[in-house]
Formats: structure tokens, sequence, C-alpha cells
């Protein structure tokens, strides 16, 4: 049945057919993994006995919580990992990952981030940027070092085994973050742990997992990771929580990052729910399928994309760690057409068109396209980018497959109605 709601220009529809055929044996393998999760997420609810009476809110000191506490049960069991701290308190990943490193990370201690230099948000926490005496970890003592990737792109486990033993803390950021590099594997991830472990058992592995969550069947805990932190706007929360994050792992550590959330002593006796927990628990049960649409979205943007001539990380055959594909665009102006694009396609303030800005966190103008119905969702469809080399866009989410794709041909429809798109 043919569309009747958008105008694309013929080129674009072949091309976008063109590029779905390509794409059949992927969408199966990511079927096959969003069927394989949504069990495993409904044995969980089910073992830990999830019941309408959870979701109540609770308010003030929220002792007592029984929803706060089975929803932390339900993610470690998800995880495969001895306890979690899910909380609707943390305002973003980059807060849940901040918590977990002042939470374990001492004056004196060595953090060794083994994937280069973090995520732009991280560089003041660490103390590689801003100013001095903001509270960054440098501020308290803590010391930094970094093993660079090698140049086809993988993690350098030799100069990882050498740095690892003066390590308190070994950091793995799973997703590509605003690179090229392919993301992590958790067998990657797992390779990593057990190099570093090897030559100093008693180091922490901690994983940022932000846009990796339920895109394989098992998670960075199940291969090697002490800790693994995430935002509940991206994949775990399934579109449904308003805000939020989490940390899974070890039962000791977890208790320590909960004292570093609330307070020594109180950690996860505290903290009432308002009314969060429901969306919250029901994000989390559907994330799996909600993931696997992002997947098959980010699957058709590589392929059409790839048509029309452009580098695309990964390629459309490939299989997938996160839900995020970057897209060579090569120039600011193919940038910005592009992510305007997107944002006519999204559901909420498709009117508006992204300017690059200087977004706090970020040390270059980000653009960012993002119609969601909660702001900032990554797991929503969005697009963005810092306005500096490589010059690619790096796009996630759609909580549908169909409304997702159809916002990729407007990408593509903005650079053609610019004479921006090259092979047509």
């Amino acid at each position: 049945m043919k569309q009747q709601f958008f105008q694309f220009s013929p080129e674009i529809e072949e091309s976008a057919k063109a590029a779905e055929e390509k794409c059949i044996a992927t969408f199966g393998r990511i079927e096959e993994i969003r069927e394989y999760n949504q069990l495993k997420v409904l044995r969980a609810f089910i073992d830990n006995g999830v019941s309408e009476s959870h979701f109540a809110g609770s308010s003030g000191y929220g002792y007592g919580d029984r929803g706060r506490e089975v929803l932390d049960a339900v993610y470690a069991q998800v995880f495969g990992c001895e306890d979690a701290l899910v909380r609707h308190h943390f305002v973003s990943g980059t807060h849940a990952l901040t918590t977990a490193l002042f939470g374990v990370l001492r004056p004196g201690d060595m953090l060794l981030s083994v994937t280069g230099r973090p995520y732009d948000t991280l560089e003041e926490v660490i103390g590689l940027s801003g100013v001095s005496g903001q509270g960054s970890l440098k501020d308290f003592g803590v010391k930094y070092d970094q093993v660079d990737f090698k140049a086809d792109g993988t993690v350098n486990l030799e100069e990882t085994a050498k740095k690892a033993a003066n390590a308190k803390v070994v950091y793995i950021q799973r997703s590509k973050g605003y690179s090229l590099r392919p993301s992590l594997s958790c067998k990657k991830i797992e390779g990593i742990a057990k190099t570093a472990k090897k030559i100093n058992p008693a180091v922490i592995v901690m994983v940022d997992n932000c846009y990796g969550e339920f895109a394989e069947i098992s998670e960075p805990t199940g291969h090697g990771a002490d800790l693994v932190v995430g935002s509940l706007i991206k994949n775990p929360g399934g579109g449904l929580a308003d805000t939020g994050g989490y940390i899974a792992g070890r039962r000791d550590l977890i208790e320590l990052c909960a004292y570093r959330l609330t307070s020594p002593g109180m950690g996860k006796e505290v903290g009432c729910t308002l009314d969060q927990t429901k969306k919250m628990t029901m994000g989390l049960f559907f994330a799996p399928g909600v993931v696997a649409e992002a997947m098959k979205s980010s699957v058709f943007a590589a392929a059409l994309f790839e048509n029309f001539g452009y580098e695309v990380f990964p390629n459309c055959r490939a299989e997938r760690s996160d839900i995020i594909q970057a897209i060579r665009l090569e120039n600011s102006e193919r940038l910005i057409a592009f992510c305007q694009g997107i944002q006519k396609g999204s559901p909420i303030d498709s009117f508006a068109a992204p300017e690059p800005w200087d977004m706090p966190g970020y040390a270059s103008q980000v653009i960012m396209a993002a119609g969601a119905f909660t702001m900032g969702a990554s797991i929503e469809l969005s697009a963005d980018a810092p306005l500096r080399e490589p010059f690619a866009a790096w796009l996630q989410g759609g909580l549908s497959y169909a409304f997702a794709k159809a916002g990729v041909m407007m990408a593509a429809q903005s650079l053609l109605d610019k004479g921006l798109l090259q092979k047509i």
C-alpha cells in the first residue's frame, strides 16, 4: 500500500525501497534478539513478583518503598548481576556515570580509560577540561590515564595490560560517541576485562553502557564488567521513562554508589519515587521491542545513505552492539540539512529548524535534531553532531520503525531539496 501522507521525490522512494531490501537479513537477526530479550525481561518480572501495588509512589524520605526495591531487583536479574540502583534522581547518563566514578574512586586512585578520551560531557567530570576547583575527580586527587585506540579502531590490549596494573578502575565506553570507530560488543568487552584482570585481579571494570542495552542477548555484566551504567531516556527506559538512570553490578560497588547518590549510611534505603515507578518499570518491559525498532531504523539509514555514496559506520549488514548509526556527510552544510530533515520527520516540534549552538559540556558547537516526547530522549528518533571533522551525523532511536524510516527519508529529501545530496 503506497503511503499518501508525505511527498518524497521518486529518487528517494526508489532508493528507500532498494535499501529496505538490503536490510532483510539484518532485520531477521534483530527480531531474534528482540524475542530473546523480551522473554528474559518477562521472566525477571515474574520471578520478582511485580505487582500493581509496586507502582504507588512514595514521598518524603521514601523509606520502605517496595516499588523502588523490586525495580532494582528486576534490573539486577535482567543484567545478570548482584544488585542495581535505578533512580529517577539521576538527571542524565553523565550524572549516573559521575556518581559511579565518585562512588568507587578515592584520592590517589587511578582511573584508566581504555577506549581513548571519554565522551565530551565527562571531560570536566574527570578534570581533563574546565575550571580547576569545581569538584572534578582531579580536584579530589584521582589520577587519570588512557589507552588510545589502534589505527584500525580496535582497543589496544597490549597497552591496556601494561597500564591496568596501576589502575583502580578500568573504564570502557561501549558506544562510539562522536567518533567513527566500531562500538564494542559484549565479547570485545569480555576480552578487555580478562586482559585487565589478568594483570590486576582487583581492578574494577566499569562500562558506560549507554545506547547498548538490549542490542545483544547479554549485557557487559555477563562478560566481566563489575559495573554498568546507563540512562533511562535511552534504551532501558523504553521511551516511557521521563528521566533517570541506572547503575548495575557487584553488590558492594552498588552500595558505594548509593552512598554517593544519597549519603553515607543511608544509600539505597532512602529516595522517594513520587509517581515515576510505573513509567520506569513499564519502560523496561517495553525496552527490548523499542530497542529493536531503533536498531532497524539505524540499519535502514545505513543502507539508504550507503546507496547515496556516503560512508556509514557500521554498514547495514554488520552485527551491531548499540543503536547508533554514524553517517559521514563531509561538510557542515550537509550536516545541518540532514539534522533539519530529521526534525521535520519528528512527531514533536517538526516545525522547528535546529541550528548549531554552544551546548553546555561540549567543546564544539553542537547541532541536535530531537523532536521527542521526552526532552533529550535518545531512544526516540534523534540526530546530533559537533560542527567539526569528520562532519558526521550520529543518528539513534526510533520508537517505531515506520516513523523513523519516514524521518530518515526526510533527511535525504532535505539534502536533495538543497542540492546537497550526492549520487542521485
